[in-house]
C-alpha cells in the first residue's frame, strides 16, 4: 500500500504534465473528448500533488478521485483496465487513511518486537518441555528398572533354570537403555510434531479451505504406508533384541570362562560361535535399518505428490483470480512445511517398533508367574529344631519327566543325612525341594511337624546354611561377605567365624585384611580361599539346618582337614545335609541315601550300606578301587 500511494503521486505528476504538453502540442483533440471526459481531464489536472498532502483522509480520497478519473480517460495504445482487485483497492485506501501510505515504522518496530517476544518464549517452552520430558523419561525408566528388579527377585529359580544370566542382563540393560531413549527423544518429538502440524492446518484454513482439505487428503496415505512399514519391521527389530540377548550372553560366557576356553585351546571355537551369533544380529538388525531407511523417501515421494497437486490447483486459483500469486506462493510453502513433521513422526513410528520390541522382552519378564505368595496364616517357627520329614514326595521338572517319585525320609534333629549317587540322580533338587525353590507336586515335607508350604518362605530358608561347590561371593570388601547374612555381626564374630573356617590367617596376609575388595568375580583370590569366605559365611550365620555340597572340593588337603574338624563342630547338635561326591567324606554320617533316577534305592549307615555289596558298594569301590559301575 505504501508502494501504491508513492506510484500514484508520481503517475499523477507525470500524467499532469504529460495532458498540458499534449493539449499545447495539438496531439490530444479537445474536440474529440466527450463532455465527461473532459470534465474529468479538467478535474484531472486540477488535481494538488498526492505528495503535497499532508492530510491521510484527503490523501486517500485524492487517491481514490484519480483512479476513478483514470477510468474515464482515454488511453490511445494502452490498456484502459487497472488490474487491482477491489479488495485490494479497499486495502490500499484503508492504509493511506490509516498512515497516509508511508512505511509504518512504529507498527513494524511492535511487529518485530512481539517476534522477538514469541522466539524467546518459544526457546522457554522448549526448555521447559526438555526438563519436563527428561523428568518424567527417566522417572519411568527409573520405576521399571525397579520393578524389574523386584520382579527378578520373586521370579522362582525354574526361570533362571531356562534362561541365562547374558539374556537375562539383556533385558536389564539393553532393552531398558532402548526404552529411555525412545522416552526421553522420540516422545519430545512427537509432541513438538503434533503442534507443528497443527500450525500449518491453521496457517493453511486463513488462506483457502479447500486447498487445505486436498493436503489433508494425503493424510491416510501417511498413515496407511506407517503402519505397513511399521508392521514388517516390528518383527525384524524383535528378531535384532533376541540376537542382541544371545549376543550379551556369549560375551558373559565367554568373560567369566575365558581361563577355561584358553587352558582347552578353544579361541578359536569361541570366536566361531560369536562369529555365527553376530552374523544372526547383522542380518536381523540390517533387515530393520532397511525397513526403517525406505520409510523416508516413501514419505517423500507421498509429500512431492500432494505439493504438485497443491501447484497445479494454485495456477488454477490464480488464473481465475480466485487466489493472488503471493496468497498461493505462502500455501504451497505451508503445505510443503506440514509434510515434514509428518514424516519425522511417520520415522519415529518406525523408532518406535523397536522400542516395542524392547518393551515385549522387560514385559515378558515382568508378566513371569511369580513365586506362590505365602498365606496370610503363614507358620512361622520360632525356635526351630531340624527335624525333617519326606511323605510320599513325588517331583518332576517336566510333566512328562518325573525325577523323584514316592520318597519317604524321616530326618531326626542333629542327624547328619549324606546323599551319594551317580549324575542326575536327584541330589540337589533335594536340597532345592527343602528350602522350596522349587514347590512339589504331591506329597508333603515337613520342618518339625509343620509342612514346608505352610510356613513363611522367608523364614523357612534363613534356617538353612549352605556351601556348594560354586561359590558366590559379591563385590564388597571380604568383611561384607562373611557378614552377608548377619548385618548386625560384630567385628569380633567377624574374625571368629573366620579363624572357624581357617580363613583368618590368609585373610590377614592380604594387603588390606578384612578389608580387601573383591571384584565382581571375585578373581582376585583363589577357589579354594572363596570357599573359605563361604564356610565362614554360613558359620557366622548360624543356621539351623547345614547343607553341604562338597564343601571342600577346593581345598588342599591339609586345609580339607582342618575344615572337616571345623565342619564337625558347626554340625555338633544341627542337622545337616552333605552332598558328597567322594565317598570317603561321608563315612561318619548317620544315614547315607543313595539315589538312582530320583528314588531312594538304599538307605544305612557307612558299614551296613557295604555290608549290602549293592549300588553303595559299587560306587565305593570304584572310587578306590578303579572298578568299573554296572
Amino acid at each position: 500500500q505504501p508502494a501504491m500511494a508513492k506510484a500514484l503521486a508520481a503517475a499523477q505528476a507525470k500524467a499532469v504534465d504529460a495532458a498540458t504538453s499534449a493539449v499545447q502540442k495539438g496531439f490530444l483533440d479537445a474536440a474529440k473528448l466527450t463532455p465527461a471526459q473532459l470534465t474529468a481531464m479538467q478535474q484531472f489536472v486540477a488535481l494538488p500533488l498526492v505528495s503535497g498532502i499532508t492530510d491521510n483522509n484527503k490523501k486517500a480520497d485524492t487517491v481514490l478521485t484519480i483512479i476513478n478519473l483514470g477510468k474515464l480517460l482515454p488511453m490511445t495504445g494502452q490498456q484502459q483496465t487497472i488490474n487491482v482487485s477491489q479488495t485490494d483497492l479497499d486495502k490500499g485506501i484503508a492504509d493511506i487513511r490509516e498512515n497516509g501510505g508511508t512505511i509504518p515504522l512504529p507498527a513494524i518496530g511492535k511487529t518485530l518486537l512481539f517476534l522477538l517476544l514469541v522466539y524467546v518464549l518459544s526457546a522457554l517452552l522448549t526448555f521447559v518441555m526438555q526438563y519436563i520430558m527428561s523428568d518424567v523419561a527417566q522417572k519411568t525408566t527409573y520405576d521399571m528398572r525397579k520393578e524389574l528388579d523386584y520382579k527378578l527377585a520373586a521370579l522362582p529359580l525354574r526361570y533362571y533354570d531356562m534362561h541365562s544370566n547374558g539374556e537375562i542382563l539383556s533385558r536389564m540393560t539393553n532393552d531398558m537403555d532402548t526404552i529411555s531413549t525412545t522416552l526421553q527423544q522420540g516422545l519430545t518429538q512427537v509432541i513438538v510434531s503434533v503442534f507443528q502440524i497443527l500450525g500449518y492446518i491453521y496457517m493453511m484454513l486463513t488462506i483457502s479451505g479447500k486447498l487445505t482439505i486436498v493436503t489433508l487428503a494425503t493424510l491416510p496415505l501417511y498413515i496407511l504406508t506407517t503402519v505397513l512399514i511399521a508392521r514388517k519391521s516390528q518383527k525384524f527389530y524383535r528378531a535384532q533384541q533376541v540376537h542382541l540377548g544371545r549376543l550379551s550372553s556369549h560375551a558373559e560366557e565367554m568373560y567369566t570362562g575365558h581361563n577355561v576356553v584358553k587352558a582347552f585351546g578353544h579361541e578359536q571355537e569361541s570366536i566361531a560361535t560369536f562369529e555365527t551369533v553376530n552374523n544372526d544380529l547383522y542380518q536381523a538388525g540390517w533387515k530393520a535399518q532397511f525397513m526403517s531407511g525406505v520409510m523416508f523417501p516413501l514419505m517423500n515421494f507421498i509429500s512431492n505428490i500432494g505439493y504438485v497437486f497443491i501447484a497445479v490447483l494454485g495456477g488454477v486459483y490464480v488464473t481465475r483470480n480466485l487466489l493472488n500469486l503471493g496468497d498461493i506462493t505462502a500455501f504451497i510453502q505451508y503445505s510443503r512445511s506440514f509434510s515434514m513433521p509428518i514424516i519425522q513422526t511417520a520415522s519415529i513410528a518406525n523408532v518406535i517398533q523397536s522400542t516395542m520390541a524392547c518393551a515385549e522382552r522387560v514385559f515378558g519378564v515382568l508378566d513371569e508367574p511369580e513365586e506362590q505368595p505365602d498365606a496370610d496364616d503363614a507358620i512361622v517357627i520360632a525356635e526351630p529344631r531340624g527335624a525333617i520329614t519326606f511323605d510320599h514326595v513325588a517331583f518332576s521338572y517336566r510333566p512328562t519327566e518325573p525325577l523323584i517319585a514316592d520318597m519317604n525320609l524321616d530326618v531326626k534333629q542333629g542327624d547328619t543325612v549324606a546323599i551319594v549317587g551317580p549324575t542326575g540322580a536327584g541330589k540337589t533338587t533335594l536340597v532345592n525341594l527343602l528350602m522350596r525353590f522349587y514347590d512339589i507336586q504331591s506329597g508333603a515335607i515337613t520342618f518339625d511337624g509343620v509342612e514346608t508350604r505352610k510356613m513363611r518362605r522367608g523364614s523357612l530358608r534363613t534356617m538353612f546354611g549352605m556351601v556348594l561347590q560354586d561359590t558366590w561371593l559379591f563385590n564388597g570388601t571380604i568383611r561384607e561377605n562373611i557378614a552377608y547374612g548377619r548385618d548386625d555381626a560384630t567385628e569380633e564374630e567377624i574374625v571368629a567365624a573366620a579363624k572357624a573356617a581357617h580363613a583368618d590367617h590368609f585373610i590377614r596376609s592380604l594387603p588390606e585384611g578384612y578389608d580387601t575388595v573383591l571384584n565382581e568375580e571375585a578373581s582376585n583370590i583363589s577357589a579354594g580361599q572363596k570357599q573359605l569366605l563361604t564356610i565362614a559365611r554360613v558359620v557366622l550365620a548360624n543356621p539351623t539346618v547345614l547343607i553341604l555340597d562338597e564343601a571342600t572340593s577346593s581345598v588342599d588337603t591339609r586345609t580339607e582337614v582342618r575344615i572337616q574338624k571345623a565342619m564337625a563342630q558347626l554340625m555338633t547338635g544341627r542337622t545337616s545335609f552333605v552332598i558328597a561326591h567322594r565317598l570317603s567324606t561321608i563315612r561318619d554320617a548317620h544315614h547315607i541315601l543313595v539315589m538312582n533316577h530320583g528314588a531312594i534305592v538304599e538307605q544305612g549307615t557307612h558299614k551296613e550300606l557295604l555290608a549290602q555289596h549293592g549300588f553303595y558298594a559299587d560306587l565305593y569301590n570304584s572310587q578306590f578301587t578303579g572298578a568299573a559301575i554296572t
